[in-house]
């Protein structure tokens, strides 16, 4: 299978979504693209074939992104890859493309989607972290039904519209745990996340939290709201910020998790969402 990745050695993600790649048993082409940066044309279509716009391949972090001014939305596409050209380091990493598409990797597992979709053994990263596949799965699926009623979380709108769910499993195929969202225009509720039993304590949750946050993104939304009554200290060292329930949208009040099934004592939190 035909793989490159732009790489930049120096980045825990990007070395996760290399190592993969090798776990998959498939020896990339790799790019150090602060040395070999890709062309202005390249990159145009590199971008064109994740289908986003090109300034959400920016890094803010680590960047001269703000003394730049990039987060003016008024900035044209020529401005972006001007600044590009000038200092490589704003191209977000990794970016790995294969014959199944193109995709900035970010959490490095997301880069399963791009390979074969065969068993492999688990894998751990760098930073502990165990890497998972998801799967899309109907609201009224039992498992995830049973594993929410388990966890004493709430059941009652799960086959409602507009509401997304998914199992998710190691590279070995065991599943660990279940979550979902729902997306209210550029606003997006995380919810129904549960970690199995027999797999918490091995940094599940977080893995889970990652790839549902990048699916919401994926689908359109730019700031993730959860509830909680239990886990809003762990939700706040994931960059999370507890909010007023005044300062929340109407959007996510009116939500059937907001407006009744979780008490009126859960904790609302919120998180901008790029990649």
């Amino acid at each position: 299978m035909d793989v490159m990745i732009w790489h930049n050695p120096a980045c825990g993600t990007s070395r996760n979504a290399l190592a993969l790649i090798r776990h998959a048993g498939i020896e990339p082409t790799v790019v150090e693209y602060l040395k070999t940066p890709p062309s202005r044309d390249a990159i145009v279509a590199l971008v064109a074939r994740m289908g986003v716009q090109l300034r959400t391949v920016l890094r803010e972090k680590g960047t001269p992104f703000a003394e730049l001014g990039l987060g003016d939305p008024a900035k044209t596409d020529a401005e972006i890859l001007d600044a590009i050209e000038a200092h490589p380091i704003l191209l977000n990493r990794p970016i790995v493309a294969t014959p199944a598409g193109v995709k900035l990797c970010r959490p490095s597992d997301l880069v399963l989607d791009l390979l074969p979709d065969v068993a492999l053994a688990d894998f751990v990263k760098d930073d502990g972290e165990p890497a998972l596949r998801d799967r899309a799965i109907a609201g009224d699926d039992p498992a995830l039904t049973a594993a929410l009623a388990a966890a004493g979380l709430p059941t009652d709108d799960l086959a409602e519209e507009n509401r997304r769910f998914f199992a998710y499993e190691t590279l070995s195929g065991s599943v660990v745990g279940f979550a979902g969202y729902e997306i209210h225009g550029t606003e997006a509720l995380l919810r129904s996340l549960v970690v199995l039993p027999q797999a918490r304590g091995q940094g599940h949750g977080g893995a889970i939290l990652a790839r549902l946050s990048r699916r919401a993104f994926d689908a359109g939304a730019r700031r993730a709201w959860t509830l909680t009554t239990t886990v809003a200290d762990w939700l706040e060292k994931k960059g999370f910020s507890r909010i007023d329930r005044t300062d929340a949208p109407a959007a996510i009040l009116a939500t059937r998790q907001a407006a009744g099934l979780c008490p009126s004592s859960a904790a609302l939190l919120a998180r901008k969402l790029k990649l």
